[in-house]
């Protein structure tokens, strides 16, 4: 009843939306389309650049991927197109039929003129659309800000906007308005990114050099979406320039860059590699080597990470054009002694996607799109004759059609279908020795599928309202077990004036893929595991409204946003679950509720010489498992928070151009210390394994609930500078100091025993705190020839 009441809604509404009121048969005046691209002059799509017509009061933005479409009446008219950071351009046209308008906008060369944040929608664009909660990224804005060890990270600037919390000091972890690090849906180019981190957390796979830009959806998210409950990170690789043979690269304090593109039968097409490499390795490989003759050295371990990204692009005729993606990563941890103990942990990412852009009129386009996205781990370990290893995998094939048509100026539809094929390596053991006495394993594998339909139209329905609603038909199937969900999506936009805007949403979320992990942190031997026999899908549903003000004559955005989202089927496990290589896994597991609140303001400026933002959460989050499956569930089935939950978080971000040369960059940010259990007192039990004596009996430790102690606040101020160098300012230095007044952030804690000096005896335990990182400098040479 449910489907049938939605779709039927959504099918009226759009039925009614195509007439647009007011213009009767007689009334209605010939009118034609003005569609095309809109491109930089190094070939790359400008998402959100601005086409209008000033004489008739009407324009449009361009789409993520540069296409734009006008309806306008017949006859000669004056067409400007900008874009931040771009040189405007002005054509004229004269519309007698249908026509297609392909445009290169140069960079602006003026070096003293105002500092603009590059390759990001406007405020006026943001406060327009209908969409709320989402954060536009520029990778030229990401490089400006000071980084860690000078290793830019798109997934860390993200945690510097309101409503992302990071899952510990240093780590690129996103935790979205309440939700764990697993309902975070990670696209690039289209293919799903499963583990997005290198170093355990401490960086991201996103190489800077070869990423043009990054949206974040925090709610209402549009149709073509889903999969996850709580985000869309959606991540756009550059294109390569079409007009000339460009390197760029960078050395840094942990790693190095180089990136080479340039034209494909020029002006045709382009291409784009790019890699980057640590050398963590080098220098503790020399190390080792040098002091390997030393009595009782022990050597250090091997660490490096490394990432390779491709793309090219080719324009077949007027109407059709490919891309083709790819990426693989790395990350390699090893050990080997002297004492024939040798250890080797690797993991990473491997990806692949196809697209095919085709224009079947001004109106229709549509894009197709096949990918292959695959993550595994394998850990090794030898110890003379014998050897043990234990692995994971899950590998996607995927393939998606999205149909975007714009009928008259009032209505843009969206519909598409997609499919994916699972394939679940939950546990890889297996055990040998070099005589055969030993030589056992165990492989547990399931398959999953899932496929989707949508549809949705964005009405203007006045000058002042527009409305986006949308429809999503999900379904799932692993083994004989299958399930299906609808997922509604609503969002509406009211200007109450030209600088003031209310704003509203609704999304419901379904999650068929679940990540097994014990741990508050992503890391790679955590497991996707699907929905089956026991384990539903996780659910959730989010409401959320705002305000936007454009305020200072255009040049600042204030937005007020508040949310509630609540969630179905949330996972954790049993005490004692056993995790790796168990083929009644989905035993393991126990299921509960989620609800989380909050609210959310943020000022953001980007024209000027000094550009950043403010932005301030104030949120609460809950969990809740009542008791099941002979257990007590979790704290006997009283609310509690997790983690991940901040009352107060606060960023400040400022960017000033001090001259033609010279960027000076800061940011500051403080929350609420994280959650965690510990102890709060221990008893004594004597006359078991491991006590001494009855005189010195073993502690025990008493819990009390989960996450009832929170840790001291964290705050830290990173400052950067940027010093342009040659004439042609095509080289760079990048100095950052990360925690710059050296806050001693709380990592962890854990306690220390304390003992009476005279007779060894246990007298106490002191709480020690664990501080990850002090004050880092670090300098970083970029270049471009």
């Amino acid at each position: 009843m449910l489907f049938r009441s939605t779709s039927g809604f959504l099918f009226l509404f759009l039925l009614l939306g195509l007439a647009e009121p007011g213009k009767t048969r007689a009334q209605t005046v010939a009118q034609y389309s003005l569609s095309g691209t809109v491109r930089g002059s190094r070939g790359e799509a400008l998402p959100g650049a601005s086409v209008a017509v000033p004489a008739l009061n009407t324009g449009t933005a361009a789409d993520s991927l540069g296409h734009f479409v006008l309806r306008l009446p017949t006859g000669r008219h004056q067409v400007i197109i900008a874009f931040v950071g771009y040189q405007q351009v002005t054509r004229e046209v004269n519309l007698t039929k249908n026509q297609r308008l392909n445009l290169a906008l140069e960079e602006s060369g003026n070096e003293l003129g105002e500092v603009v944040v590059e390759g990001s929608i406007s405020l006026e664009q943001k406060l327009k659309t209908t969409q709320m909660g989402v954060e536009h990224l520029s990778i030229r804005e990401a490089k400006l800000l000071p980084a860690l060890f000078g290793e830019v990270d798109i997934l860390k600037t993200l945690q510097l906007k309101p409503g992302v919390q990071s899952g510990g000091e240093g780590t690129s972890g996103l935790f979205v308005r309440g939700g764990s690090a697993d309902q975070n849906l990670i696209l690039l180019d289209n293919a799903v990114v499963y583990n997005p981190n290198h170093l355990f957390g401490l960086f991201s796979v996103f190489n800077s050099d070869a990423v043009q830009s990054v949206d974040l959806y925090k709610s209402g998210f549009p149709a073509q979406f889903g999969g996850r409950l709580s985000s869309v990170v959606d991540v756009k690789l550059r294109e390569g320039d079409r007009q000339h043979y460009v390197a760029t690269g960078g050395v840094g304090l942990i790693s190095s860059r180089l990136t080479y593109e340039g034209p494909i039968n020029k002006g045709k097409g382009s291409f784009i590699v790019s890699g980057r490499r640590t050398y963590f390795d080098i220098f503790t490989r020399a190390l080792n080597k040098a002091n390997e003759d030393k009595e009782n050295y022990s050597p250090i371990p091997d660490y490096y990470f490394y990432d390779f990204n491709a793309k090219a692009n080719y324009t077949l005729g007027d109407k059709d054009q490919l891309f083709l993606t790819g990426y693989l990563g790395r990350d390699v941890f090893g050990f080997n002694s002297t004492g024939g103990f040798n250890f080797k942990f690797s993991w990473g990412n491997t990806l692949g996607a196809l697209r095919w852009n085709h224009v079947f009129s001004p109106k229709l386009f549509v894009n197709t799109s096949v990918s292959v996205s695959d993550y595994k781990y394998n850990l090794t370990n030898q110890l003379d004759q014998f050897s043990f290893g234990l692995g994971s995998r899950i590998t996607d094939y995927s393939g998606r059609t999205d149909f975007e048509y714009t009928p008259n100026d009032r209505h843009t539809l969206k519909a598409g279908a997609m499919f994916t094929q699972h394939k679940f390596g939950v546990g890889r053991l297996d055990a040998n020795s070099s005589d055969g006495r030993i030589n056992f394993g165990s492989d547990i594998g399931y398959y999953g599928v899932d496929g989707a339909l949508y549809a949705s139209d964005n009405y203007k329905a006045t000058d002042k309202l527009q409305l986006e609603g949308g429809l999503r038909l999900t379904g799932f199937r692993s083994g004989d077990n299958q399930y299906a969900g609808l997922e509604p999506r609503a969002a509406a936009r009211y200007s109450l004036s030209d600088r003031t805007s209310l704003k509203a949403s609704y999304a419901m979320m379904y999650q068929y893929v679940h990540l097994v992990t014990n741990s508050g942190a992503s890391l790679p031997t955590d497991i996707w595991y699907p929905s089956r026999l026991g384990v539903k899908p996780q659910r959730s549903q989010q409401a959320s409204t705002g305000v936007s003000f454009l305020l200072g004559k255009g040049k600042y955005l204030l937005t007020n946003e508040v949310y509630y989202k609540w969630g179905r089927n949330q996972i954790d496990f049993k005490d004692g679950a056993q995790l790796f290589v168990n083929p009644e896994l989905d035993s393991e597991f126990i299921f509960g509720k989620s609800w989380s609140y909050g609210n959310e303001v943020y000022l953001e400026k980007k024209t000027g010489k000094t550009t950043g933002w403010i932005g301030y959460t104030l949120a609460w989050s809950w969990l809740n498992f009542q008791p099941q499956r002979g257990t007590n569930g979790i704290n006997n089935g009283a609310d509690f928070h997790p983690t991940y939950d901040r009352r107060h978080n606060l960023t400040v971000v400022v960017i000033h151009q001090l001259n033609s040369r010279i960027n000076l960059t800061a940011s500051f940010v403080y929350s609420s210390g994280s959650l965690t259990t510990l102890p709060l007192g221990r008893f004594g039990v004597q006359d078991i394994p491991g006590s001494s004596t009855s005189l010195d009996p073993r502690p025990v430790p008493i819990y009390p609930d989960r996450n009832s102690y929170q840790l001291i606040p964290y705050h830290r101020l990173d400052l950067g500078a940027v010093y342009k160098i040659g004439t042609r300012r095509n080289q760079d230095l990048t100095l950052s100091i990360y925690n710059a007044y050296n806050r001693r952030n709380a990592y962890f804690v854990f306690f220390d025993t304390v003992k009476d000096k005279a007779t060894d005896r246990t007298t106490g335990f002191r709480a020690q705190q664990v501080s990850l990182f002090p004050v880092i400098p670090s300098l970083t040479y970029n270049f471009r020839f």
